[in-house]
């Protein structure tokens, strides 16, 4: 085992299996049990300074006096970045996904709820999928409204209905003929296009056409950031009953209380907004996720891809004590098998 975690090999080692362990059986994790069950090569008592001082780093928490110890948020963290050994799914966990996937309509909605139902049986866990985002939104029109001589509103109206109003102040003097030929020019360049494609370069373009000054292409271009900032993806979940299953949430208290949070889209789209952008697989763990309601659980994520530009995630909800290894293979062998899935269609409504 190569170490590189700053911990040196054996304690390195150790923090590794007292995670493995705890994954496995959901029970603290005590010295002794762990020189039984597993070729440590040194004695209980070692063992135990090992772990003890793993708990004064932050690495171990010890729930009970005489308890036995459980990962901490920074030693799962540990344990996934640096010392979790890479899985892979076998040749016939893939055919199955694959051939699971085939058996769902052309439908853009029935092959992404298919794929969300299935990984969320396979892995146990609940599973969410965010609907990719190719042309879902267009730039309809711009209204700009003047107020006064210094200040008016941006209006952005996309095919989804009004998206953003934004209030701007201009330095220099602008009259109601200035918007006007500003939104006309706007208007003519951008109308039905994809709201992605509403960039500063186009704007600036329209905005030499109307003759307008730099401080009002400004509060355009900010007016069409927050269209932007403000699309939400629409997403698949299933198998929350899953949680019903694990140790962690046996207090239905606790369980309610998660399951309110995870039924709200905005909550599970903000779990994995900042990986929206990204074509990486992440893992989020505990606090990690922005909420104390939601410590006690980790999310996977990993992007798909529908046709050149579109984006969407599949994501893993679980517990913080998941077997990460498994579900990033699981969640990565299942976003390849949905972007092949998508790559094979040939039309798919818009929604």
């Amino acid at each position: 085992m190569i170490d590189s975690t700053g911990l040196g090999k054996r304690r390195a080692y150790i923090l590794a299996t007292v995670v493995y362990e705890y994954i496995a059986t959901a029970e603290p994790v005590g010295s002794h049990s762990l020189t039984q069950k597993y070729n440590l090569g040194v004695s209980s008592a070692t063992v135990r300074n090992e772990m003890a001082e793993l708990e004064a780093g932050g690495y171990l928490v010890q729930p009970h006096t005489s308890a036995g110890r459980i990962p901490s948020d920074a030693g799962y963290r540990t344990y996934v970045d640096q010392l979790m050994a890479p899985e892979e799914l076998t040749e016939t966990e893939r055919r199955r996904i694959h051939d699971e996937l085939c058996d769902a309509t052309r439908e853009l909605d029935e092959i992404i709820d298919s794929t969300t139902h299935l990984l969320g049986r396979l892995s146990n866990n609940l599973a969410f999928v965010t609907k990719p985002q190719q042309e879902v939104q267009r730039f309809k029109h711009v209204q700009l409204i003047w107020l006064s001589p210094h200040t008016g509103v941006a209006v952005v109206v996309t095919s989804l209905g009004v998206s953003a109003q934004s209030l701007f102040e201009l330095g220099a003097e602008v009259q109601p003929d200035d918007l006007t030929r500003f939104s006309n020019a706007l208007n003519a360049r951008l109308a039905n296009h994809p709201l992605r494609d509403v960039t500063e370069t186009e704007i600036a373009h329209a905005a030499r056409e109307a003759g307008v000054s730099d401080d009002l292409r400004g509060a355009v271009v900010a007016a069409c950031v927050t269209a932007r900032s403000n699309e939400q993806p629409t997403i698949a979940a299933a198998g929350a009953q899953n949680l019903l299953d694990q140790p962690e949430f046996q207090d239905l208290r606790k369980l309610r209380s998660i399951l309110r949070i995870v039924e709200e889209q905005k909550t599970l789209y903000q779990i994995v907004a900042d990986a929206m952008n990204s074509d990486a697989a992440s893992v989020k763990i505990g606090h990690e996720l922005g909420s104390e309601e939601l410590s006690d659980l980790s999310v996977v994520t990993v992007p798909y891809r529908f046709g050149t530009h579109a984006l969407g995630m599949l994501s893993i909800l679980g517990p913080r004590r998941m077997p990460y290894g498994r579900l990033l293979a699981l969640a990565t062998g299942t976003a390849e098998s949905l972007s092949q899935r998508l790559s094979d269609v040939e039309h798919i409504p818009e929604t």
